[in-house]
């Protein structure tokens, strides 16, 4: 009888490694998962606000031509 008691035991010691081995993977995986995302926002976010600056800039380069063209000439 010891002998099926040590199976069982065995056996439940193993699921138990199992599941702690498949949460330390979740867990790789998730912190993975964020790395890339801020790696990935990091230059998009840069890209973002280098095209904001230039919208801006052509936006003030269109005003200052049209009041140019609007302002009585001396």
């Amino acid at each position: 009888m010891s002998n099926g008691t040590n199976d069982v035991a065995g056996a439940i010691s193993n699921l138990v490694d199992t599941f702690a081995k498949l949460a330390q993977q979740q867990v790789e995986v998730l912190t993975n998962g964020v790395k890339s995302a801020s790696q990935l926002v990091e230059p998009l976010g840069k890209t973002a606000g280098d095209l904001a600056a230039s919208i801006v800039k052509a936006l003030t380069d269109v005003l200052q031509s049209i009041s140019a063209a609007i302002a009585p000439k001396k």
